[in-house]
């Protein structure tokens, strides 16, 4: 006669102690991207400042820092993204994928992080409401199955590649530090868009990419000067 399978307390307990674990670790990573305490995997594309350092004017100084603190921002929703997109993801072939870029990206944070004190400058005071509004963007997409999850992050990135494109634009000519590194971002969110694409996404509905790309415009607007 076969007994009935019965829980033990320590399994009980090892059960939640897997929850508890995964909750403290998403908490660990929210206070790492928004306590600034964000650490690059890959040298800075910058290099290292140097001993005397192209002259911007205060007005210079002043755009350059609003910008790289809209990408900063963008990173920081990067992040929350992605960690949202894997919650409700079964595939571990996807997850890793998060994991990766996710990988890269924060070395983008790290690397804004740094410019943003080089220029005398502050990451967003609005930084944690980004944070969670991401995170509970991103759980949604990877509810709603691979192949719009995956969809979801390719209209990202290829919005995100789009702004980074326009930033080279705006940026003060002299600021080469600050180019550099927006050239490896957006080169790195290429490579994350067809990544994405290559692995089955599909394009989304054209009234989800507008709403997208409005919530998108608000947050730079409101980045670049809170």
């Amino acid at each position: 006669m076969i007994k009935p399978f019965a829980l033990r307390e320590s399994d009980l307990f090892l059960r939640r102690q897997g929850r508890l674990d995964t909750m403290l670790s998403e908490m660990g990573r929210a206070l790492q991207v928004l306590g600034g305490a964000a650490v690059a995997g890959r040298p800075n594309p910058a290099g290292k400042p140097a001993a005397a350092p192209p002259e911007l004017s205060p007005a210079e100084q002043k755009h350059a820092a609003g910008l790289m603190r809209v990408n900063h921002v963008g990173e920081v929703c990067a992040q929350a993204l992605y960690r949202g997109q894997a919650v409700f993801c079964g595939d571990a072939q996807i997850k890793h994928l998060f994991s990766q870029a996710a990988s890269e990206e924060m070395d983008h944070l790290a690397w804004c992080q740094d410019r943003l004190q080089e220029l005398n400058s502050r990451p967003s005071y609005l930084n944690p409401l980004w944070y969670v509004g991401s995170l509970t963007l991103g759980m949604a997409a990877g509810w709603a199955g691979r192949s719009k999850n995956l969809g979801f992050m390719a209209e990202t990135e290829s919005q995100v590649e789009q702004h980074l494109a326009e930033h080279l634009k705006l940026l003060p000519s002299q600021d080469g530090r600050s180019r550099r590194i927006v050239e490896q971002m957006r080169d790195d969110e290429i490579r994350h868009r067809t990544t994405a694409q290559e692995h089955g996404g599909l394009p989304l509905p054209k009234p989800v990419r507008l709403a997208m790309r409005g919530m998108a415009k608000l947050m730079t607007r409101t980045s670049y000067w809170i």
